[in-house]
């Protein structure tokens, strides 16, 4: 058991008690459930940013990153780098045609270029994907309740789940953005204070390599290129085709504002990692037997000033939450909007709405718990990259499509896409070799099928062009 001082337990109370303050007044916020989902599109560029940051920055973009770190050094760096990269993709390219298609969930705008199928198909995959993060976030927050406070991994994932419904349940984006903006603070505060001592702690860069090895430890690729980039590559593709993200994007009260946002997203995301990497080779030094999983919390309690401590473990406990939260809110958006309201409750009202939304959000939380029972042990960050791959695979190259060429897609192609991507890249789990991520099988699978799509309307457009050429020439 890692003790807990009196300190410690007082500056985690403090920052808990001030973080649940900031949640219940962002909470009254809420008047509908547009407000829930999008803002009521009245977000400036820091509540976008609060939204998108308190989701990436979770308990892979610390306690996993740490996790891997500790074990294959700055291939950990890709959760971070990648997701940082995807930040500024959406916000340069994404960011606008997004914004003005006036739509709240990704099925939905699918489901306007290809017709109504693409909604449910793309509700699916997309959830199911989240849902892995989701898990992942767990079983972040795993590692760090059994570390605090030695109690069982299944009693640490049902408190989990308690802390991940009240985080987000009463105030959905409002909830997630606020408090995302102050957790930023906490957690970069703790980022920067831990990655600088344990940098100076490990006899600085000098240090570190003559303790480790080049490779694979400074190489962004040491588990090898096409694993490591494949992680980066999920991130990228998973945050320009995950609804939470897309969601804060929406939320922003003007174009500007929610570029802006995305932006600082995209500058504030990657530090985190480097911090959490030299965190994580620190404690591969000097305390080389421990679970790998345990390399954050293990640091703070044997490092830090407990008082600093207290408010750091405060913080990563609000960044595992958090980014539980903000996902599981994604999934109750897409059941909502396109599941509820178009096949269960066709005139639901507004307060219908509101009510399923928070439903989905418990009933999503409660699903996570049974399903991590089995995998208790898992490492983190490998749910994240698969859940992330899973979405691009199914998404990523449909929504460009449908954002970038309008009207140029075959309906019924677009919508197979959708579904041989995704089993695609699960079926490629099974069958390729381990040095192949099956992420470039889906997403090949997905881009042939898009590519036969534009081929078969550009064919169709011009054989009824030959026709009309014809018939206009055939009459007298």
């Amino acid at each position: 058991m890692l003790d807990l001082t009196a300190a410690h337990i007082v500056g985690i109370f403090i920052t808990l008690v001030g973080i649940t303050l900031v949640g219940i007044y962002s909470g009254r916020n809420i008047k509908s459930s547009a407000d829930f989902a999008v803002g009521g599109r009245r977000a400036g560029s820091l509540i976008v940013a609060g939204t998108i940051i308190g989701t990436l920055v979770g308990g892979a973009s610390t306690i996993g990153t740490a996790q891997l770190a500790f074990v294959y050094g700055f291939s950990a760096w890709w959760f971070n780098l990648g997701a940082g990269i995807g930040c500024l993709i959406l916000a340069l390219f994404f960011a606008k045609p997004l914004y003005n298609t006036n739509k709240h969930t990704v099925p939905q705008m699918l489901a306007e270029e290809f017709g109504p199928g693409a909604g449910p198909i793309s509700s699916l995959f997309a959830s199911l994907g989240i849902f892995l993060s989701v898990v992942a976030q767990v079983l972040s927050a795993v590692a760090l309740l059994t570390a605090m406070l030695n109690i069982s991994p299944l009693t640490a994932a049902i408190v989990s789940v308690i802390l991940m419904a009240a985080y987000v349940v009463f105030g959905g984006v409002w909830g997630t953005g606020l408090v995302g903006i102050a957790k930023l603070l906490l957690i970069y505060l703790s980022m920067l204070v831990g990655g600088v001592i344990a940098f100076s702690g490990g006899g600085g860069l000098a240090g570190y390599k003559a303790v480790f090895p080049a490779f694979p430890y400074f190489s962004l690729f040491g588990r090898g290129f096409w694993i490591d980039f494949a992680a980066g590559f999920s991130l990228v593709i998973g945050v320009l085709s995950t609804q939470t993200y897309i969601q804060a994007v929406i939320s922003g009260r003007s174009l500007k504002e929610a570029k802006a946002g995305t932006l600082i997203s995209a500058a504030v995301i990657p530090p985190i990692g480097v911090a959490g990497t030299f965190i994580g080779l620190y404690m591969r030094i000097h305390f080389p037997d421990i679970n790998p999983a345990l390399a954050f919390p293990y640091f703070v309690l044997k490092t830090l000033n407990p008082w600093f401590g207290g408010i750091v473990l405060a913080a990563l406990l609000i960044a595992t939450v958090g980014g539980g939260a903000g996902l599981a809110l994604g999934i109750s958006t897409i059941f909502t909007n396109d599941i509820y309201s178009r096949y269960i409750n066709k005139e639901a009202d507004d307060a219908s709405k509101l009510k399923f939304t928070r439903f989905m959000i418990v009933f999503v939380l409660a699903l996570t718990l049974v399903f991590i029972a089995g995998n208790i042990k898992s490492l983190i960050l490998n749910w994240n990259f698969m859940s992330m791959g899973l979405r691009g695979a199914g998404i990523f190259i449909p929504l460009c499509a449908a954002l970038f060429f309008k009207g140029r897609i075959n309906k019924n192609f677009a919508i197979f896409s959708m579904v041989i991507g995704p089993l695609s890249m699960l079926l490629g789990k099974n069958l390729l070799p381990q040095n192949i991520d099956p992420l470039f099988l889906g997403i090949a699978m997905n881009f042939i099928t898009i590519l036969i799509g534009f081929m078969w309307e550009s064919i169709k457009e011009r054989v009824s062009e030959k026709w009309d050429t014809a018939d206009s020439h055939s009459k007298p």
